[in-house]
């Protein structure tokens, strides 16, 4: 007599997590926050259904894009232990599952962008997608400037906001894709130290991994701190913000600038991480500032 052994189903609520980690929630969530400030301090009269439309078209183009991302590095996420647990390395999720899923909702969500938004959103969603997996992705495995090139996805999701808005693109929406692009650097420049073992153990050629003790990685975030901090000036001399926001700005600013500093001087994982968790405050911080003192 033989004795089938039925393995448990797994519970829709299981499913569902592991779905909404392969599409990298959070950073969703992160994607959908400086979307929603790039159509506030763009649109001269808010449409709440325009601005939902803009939302969930963003939403699944940035959930494919992550979840794409997650099938193309399936074997090199296996290697690394922040990652080894996600969906695809642990097997809960099949590649072909993933690849389809991926692939379904980014082309959901694009045409999405251009039947209820417009076509120049849906066409910067495109762009955000393709450098991200057919530039980015691949470069991480061969250049330490990949960090360069996926700050460039990661800074239109706000420029999508403000086409959006006004179907266009304007001063306004490059600043704010100046100050995302900028913001992304000295952010990653601490995630990467923190993880840099990691980075190694997967195959990636960050700059982390090949600055042994961390001078380059730190001061390419002061660089960019001081970037940032001239950069997010700009809304006011061009008359988009007033001082409320300028002195907001000049002062978050400066503070990741201190912090970046003192990475520098003492680069420890301690001090990476509260670099890493200023940079989340500033981002909230100037996007909110932006959207309260926006002049239209």
């Amino acid at each position: 007599m033989s004795v089938v052994i039925e393995t448990a189903r797994p519970s829709f609520a299981s499913v569902t997590r592991d779905y909404l980690e392969l599409s990298k929630s959070r950073i969703v969530l992160m994607v959908l926050i400086t979307t929603a400030a790039g159509y506030f301090f763009a649109a001269p009269h808010v449409d709440p259904l325009l601005f939902l439309h803009a939302l969930i078209g963003t939403a699944l183009v940035a959930a494919g894009t992550n979840a794409l991302n997650q099938f193309v590095e399936r074997e090199h996420d296996a290697k690394m232990l922040r990652t080894r647990t996600r969906p695809l390395p642990a097997g809960r999720i099949t590649p072909r599952a993933a690849l389809v899923f991926s692939a379904a909702i980014a082309v959901a969500g694009t045409l999405y962008l251009g039947v209820a938004v417009n076509w120049l959103t849906a066409l910067l969603g495109v762009v955000t997608l393709a450098s991200y997996i057919f530039v980015y992705t691949p470069l991480k495995r061969v250049s330490t400037i990949c960090t360069l090139v996926g700050a460039i996805p990661g800074a239109i999701p706000p420029l999508m906001g403000w086409t959006a808005a006004t179907n266009q693109l304007a001063v306004g929406g490059w600043i704010l894709f100046g100050i995302l692009f900028l913001w992304q650097l000295p952010h990653f420049m601490a995630i990467s130290w923190m993880y840099r073992d990691d980075y190694a153990r997967g195959g990636f050629a960050m700059l982390s991994v090949r600055d042994g003790d961390g001078t380059a990685v730190a001061g390419q975030a002061i660089y960019y701190s001081l970037g940032l901090l001239g950069v997010s000036v700009l809304p006011t001399l061009y008359g988009l913000a007033g001082p409320f926001y300028l002195a907001g700005a000049v002062a978050a600013g400066s503070a990741l600038l201190v912090a970046a500093i003192r990475f520098f001087f003492h680069r420890g994982a301690r001090n990476a991480r509260k670099l890493f968790m200023l940079s989340n405050l500033y981002l909230l911080t100037v996007m909110v500032l932006l959207v309260l003192d926006a002049r239209r």
